[in-house]
């Protein structure tokens, strides 16, 4: 009895020590967060890598100042809690919020820009909205360094106004502004925003697709790494056999996909850049052309995220752009598939402007979008330098699909992606075997000489394992997609020799 007792009075004793210990450090932690103040760029996620939010191209045209020189730490936090500024206001417009605009903003600004929220809530007005580019001069440097007083040229970007939450108007933007910013609390704070001009955005010419009319080929991937091109245990000895295969077909064009994540998105990896040079140099090695397909696996298309894409744009498009393997750019694969759950307008905006950036970087190469069907392949038509299209219906009908989208355009025409998979397996009701898929290449073949088709077939080998994020876990679904190749494990299958034996020869 009395040991019990003892052991009872130790659990209580145990279990008050516990308690208090509980309250004291959560006193403590409320103390902490009093004294640190609330952060409002934490809960703006200003605190993250600016990688994640918000990239627009920035020029510095000059930091030349007569007193005190700007130091390059001081500029980079300058632009930094500039950017910001601009981050934030976007984020208030869009959502009639004044969350950040104190910590971006000083007292005099603050007034215009809540005043300007309060007025669009009240009409039940929203503003979506980014900048892409800044051209920034520094005027003024204070000799204590608290003041800087910038003007910031050709700040282009894109608005887009809703009104009781339907879209109303979307306009391109290319603008100069003056702005004074103040240091206070470790804040660069906007002090003064005065807009100077509005100039006319300039039009981004149309580049002739040569080479385009002369297209015969098929899309790539490696055998054991389907939707992984740039996978590292990829060896360059593999690229050179495959592509002395693909000229041996006597074809002459590769299309070839660049995950977005794959490549580090907004920070691109050097080591699949070296990959991806790596293959180019084996593809000119071989006498083929290559179209790159870009943003392969990107869903996302919201405006504020636009900087982001176009950093990972000029990363790609600026670093092999010289190449004299490059045929072509194709902005996404069927971008179509994403209108219903991402929406229509959503998605050809943010192709719309990845055109226009694609375009400043490089004024050589051609650019299309890789439509789903002929159906969906005349969206953005203007904006495309060639119109391409997949097709995996009904053969018969695919000359007039064609020739339908013939008489809708003068632009030329490539039949992106096309092809039959010799699968007959349990899943399948009408199934088809390896003759079937040669006979369909025989038909193919002679409807793309009558009827000068340009394109390129999917795809050179069957694979042994497509990754579930492609055709999903259905079996019925992603079985298929493993024998569309016209080579197999086995070696050569009947439609390799029908490709091989076809009479339409390039010149």
């Amino acid at each position: 009895m009395k040991k019990n007792k003892i052991l009872y009075r130790i659990f209580i004793i145990a279990v008050f020590i516990f308690l208090n210990a509980g309250v004291i450090y959560g006193i403590s932690q409320v103390i902490a967060y009093l004294n640190t103040g609330a952060d409002s760029s934490k809960m703006l996620h200003l605190d993250v890598a600016r990688t994640d939010y918000y990239l627009p191209d920035v020029t510095w045209v000059s930091i030349d100042n007569p007193g005190r020189p700007m130091e390059a730490a001081n500029q980079q936090k300058i632009e930094q809690d500039y950017l910001d500024a601009w981050y934030v206001k976007n984020l208030a417009l869009e959502n009639n919020n004044i969350d950040g605009i104190y910590d971006h903003y000083t007292e005099t600004a603050r007034k215009k820009v809540n005043a300007l929220i309060e007025y669009n809530a009240a009409q039940n007005i929203s503003i979506q909205s980014t900048t892409l580019s800044h051209h920034i001069t520094l005027n003024f440097y204070s000799a204590d360094g608290t003041v800087a007083v910038l003007t910031d040229r050709q700040v282009t970007g894109v608005e887009k106004i809703y009104k009781d939450h339907v879209f109303v108007t979307q306009r391109e933007f290319n603008e100069d502004y003056r702005i004074i910013l103040l240091l206070e609390d470790g804040f660069w704070r906007v002090r003064h925003f005065e807009k100077l001009a509005v100039h006319q955005n300039t039009t981004i010419a149309q580049i002739a697709p040569v080479g385009i009319e002369q297209m015969q080929g098929l899309n790539y991937y490696p055998e054991k790494h389907p939707w992984d091109t740039f996978n590292d245990s990829i060896k360059e000895e593999t690229l050179i056999a495959d592509f002395k295969i693909i000229k041996d077909l006597n074809l002459n064009t590769i299309r070839i996909f660049i995950g977005y994540e794959d490549f580090g998105k907004a920070e691109i990896d050097d080591l699949k850049l070296n990959r991806l040079n790596t293959l180019l140099d084996q593809a000119q090695k071989a006498d083929l052309k290559v179209m790159i397909t870009l943003f392969d696996f990107y869903g996302d298309y919201d405006m504020n995220n636009w900087t982001l894409t176009n950093k990972h744009l000029k990363g790609i498009v600026s670093s092999v752009k010289d190449h004299p393997a490059v045929l072509s750019w194709d902005i996404k694969n069927e971008p179509d598939l994403d209108f219903k759950n991402r929406g229509k307008d959503r998605v050809l905006s943010w192709l719309s402007q990845t055109i226009k950036a694609l375009k400043q970087l490089d004024s050589l190469h051609p650019v299309t979008i890789g439509w789903s069907s002929h159906k969906a392949a005349l969206n953005l038509k203007d904006d495309v330098d060639f119109i391409s299209y997949h097709y995996y219906q009904d053969l018969e009908e695919l000359s007039n699909a064609h020739n339908a989208l013939k008489k809708s355009t003068l632009k030329p025409i490539v039949l992106q992606e096309i092809g039959l998979p010799s699968y007959d397996g349990f899943w399948t009701l009408n199934g088809n075997d390896k003759e079937d898929q040669a006979l369909f290449y025989k038909q193919l073949l002679e409807t793309q000489k009558r009827d000068s088709i340009n394109y390129l077939f999917w795809t050179l080998y069957d694979f042994d394992n497509i990754p579930q994020d492609v055709a999903g876990s259905l079996p019925w679904r992603k079985n298929k997609q493993a024998y569309f190749g016209i080579m197999d494990s086995t070696g050569i299958k009947p439609a390799y020799n029908v490709i091989k034996n076809r009479s339409s020869r390039l010149p």
